[in-house]
């Protein structure tokens, strides 16, 4: 009972379901050690043995916990952090609302408060967290490494991004790189959603190829209305993981289970047994990729890198901000329209190396660690393209604001000034300009003073008519662009082809009909052409440098083999 987690208001979370512990719990991790060890010794030289798989879907119910457990390994984590009270007081911004700490007893999670918590210790305890589950992770990845230092060692990532759990400063503890992934059959842009997934976990090991550990053969049970998947999409899928770095598609569950909370999760041997259509599907699946062995280790190769960071994706999504912005909606906003370009894009941290991209975008950065902003400065000087949007560059990596007007470490690379926030009420929409042509804007708009940028939008309507929505900055041998507003999809597309032609990136094949996604897989001697219709319709596709064309059906796959 001592192990048991404990919510924000104090309420106690008690067995029954799973995951109802406390990732702090000293007893938690020594049961827990004591049993890896004898799994680890009983099976490090089994011939069979391939991969370590430790946990399953850390942080999945669990987040963050706020007992007095929880609350001693937090004042440990703050002392390393900062070691001594004036160095946390500093970063906290005590002085306001006299907060200041005299005492390291003093401190306490953030729980359940009369209004706004302090958000730089809300933002430290979303740190800590996940810390707390990575150190149950590290303790057991060690153990098995004591007995079995040769096989590699994975855990998987729930959902395609998920908040409690940085997917990059995990992903470095690892061998190889696991993601669990349940699109909605419903979604007809349930493909989407998982492409930018694949992307930030391939790239979270700079390409490595990865693994698909958990995917639903049909429909799962866990929504309010589970859609199964219809026939030929489980194989489509699986391939557009394959297409996109993975290196082996598995499946949750092998048989249905016929009792428990998930008895209604589709498996691979389904209550109906082995002549239903979802393990056909499975078996027919199963005898093409042995086909493609040679697959395995090619890597994927982008141009284009979209920037996300776990620290901003708390802090911009706390309270008290001038307006609420969805990091993932806005991520979503500026990665949508590259993929229907059919341009591929990693998704990386601010400290990737940046070298290597022809286009950077980086959504609504509004934590900005030091360093950042002269990487992203002197990415631009050295001839990249940059498209920055709007609340980005405000804060530093303790929330406190950058002075010197917004955005304030990015003023000489945008070459403007943010002189005030003008967030837009929600579902409200601004007009825009765009060369005589009208478009609208969402969530945001600013009152920009151009330095040295050229509008290239402006607001058209109400107290900021005239005024520069979109802007673009020549500087240094690149070129710099500036979004004051979220710009409708059309408009978004607009804007993002013309900084991909700044930056000379093209589709992966040019004229591609919609609903194609065409990703290439390299390797040391030849290349894989993949190509998917996500589409309804029967599509034709023409061959780089060929006169010869592919016709692919609905939810069908092609894969073409070429030299480099």
């Amino acid at each position: 009972p001592e192990m048991l987690p404990e919510r924000a208001d104090g309420t106690k979370l008690w067995p029954g379901a799973r995951q109802h512990y406390c990732p702090s719990s000293p007893v938690y991790r020594e049961h827990a050690g004591r049993l890896v060890d004898q799994v680890a010794r009983r099976y490090a030289d089994h011939p069979a043995l391939k991969l370590w798989h430790i946990g399953n879907e850390y942080g999945c119910h669990v987040r963050q916990c706020y007992c007095d457990v929880s609350a001693e390994d937090f004042r440990h984590w703050l002392q390393s952090r900062y070691g001594d009270l004036d160095g946390l007081n500093d970063a906290w911004s005590t002085t306001f609302w006299s907060q200041r700490y005299g005492d390291w007893a003093e401190i306490f999670p953030p729980r359940t408060a009369p209004t706004f918590l302090n958000p730089a210790q809300r933002l430290d305890f979303a740190r800590f967290s996940n810390d707390a589950i990575l150190q149950c992770y590290l303790i057991e990845r060690d153990i098995i490494r004591r007995h079995s230092a040769e096989i590699p060692i994975t855990t998987n990532f729930i959902g395609l991004v998920h908040k409690p759990i940085d997917s990059f400063r995990w992903a470095a503890e690892q061998d190889v790189v696991s993601l669990d992934s349940y699109p909605d059959p419903y979604d007809p842009r349930a493909h989407v959603e998982a492409a930018f997934g694949y992307d930030l976990i391939r790239s979270a090991r700079s390409g490595q190829p990865w693994l698909l550990m958990e995917q639903a053969p049909s429909a799962v049970n866990w929504r309010e209305h589970n859609a199964p998947k219809p026939p030929g999409v489980m194989r489509l899928w699986s391939w557009q993981a394959i297409a996109q770095g993975a290196d082996a598609v598995l499946f949750f569950q092998w048989r249905q289970a016929v009792g428990g909370a998930e008895k209604f999760h589709s498996a691979m041997v389904p209550h109906g047994g082995v002549q239903t259509r979802a393990h056909r599907e499975i078996r027919a699946l199963g005898q093409e990729l042995a086909g493609f062995a040679d697959l395995a280790g090619t890597r994927v190769r982008a141009e284009v890198a979209l920037v996300h960071d776990w620290d901003n994706w708390h802090a911009v999504e706390g309270d008290a901000h001038p307006g609420v912005i969805d990091l993932l909606e806005t991520h979503r906003a500026h990665y949508d329209p590259l993929f229907d370009a059919h341009v591929t894009c990693d998704v990386v941290p601010p400290t990737a190396d940046l070298s290597g991209y022809k286009l950077v975008v980086v959504p609504n950065l509004y934590l900005m660690h030091a360093g950042t902003a002269e990487k992203l400065t002197q990415y631009v000087q050295s001839g990249g393209c940059l498209v920055v949007s709007f609340f980005t560059g405000i804060v530093d990596d303790c929330e406190r604001a950058y002075l010197g007007g917004y955005p304030a470490p990015l003023r000489e690379v945008l070459g403007l000034r943010v002189d005030e926030f003008w967030p837009l009420p929600v579902g409200g929409t601004v007009s825009v300009d765009l060369a005589g042509e009208g478009y609208h804007g969402s969530v945001w708009s600013e009152w920009v003073e151009a330095e040295g940028a050229q509008p290239i939008a402006t607001f058209a309507e109400g107290e900021l008519t005239g005024r520069p929505a979109v802007t673009r900055h020549v500087f240094g041998k690149g070129v710099a662009w500036y979004l004051a507003t979220r710009p409708e999809p059309s408009l978004m597309r607009v804007l993002l082809d013309r900084a991909r032609a700044d930056a000379g990136v093209e589709p992966v094949l040019p004229d591609l009909p919609d609903g194609i996604q065409a990703v290439v897989r390299h390797g040391e001697d030849r290349s894989y052409l993949l190509l998917l219709n996500h589409g309804n319709e029967t599509a034709t596709v023409t061959l780089p440098g060929e006169s010869d064309t592919v016709t692919i059906e609905p939810r069908d796959v092609k894969v073409i083999r070429r030299q480099p």
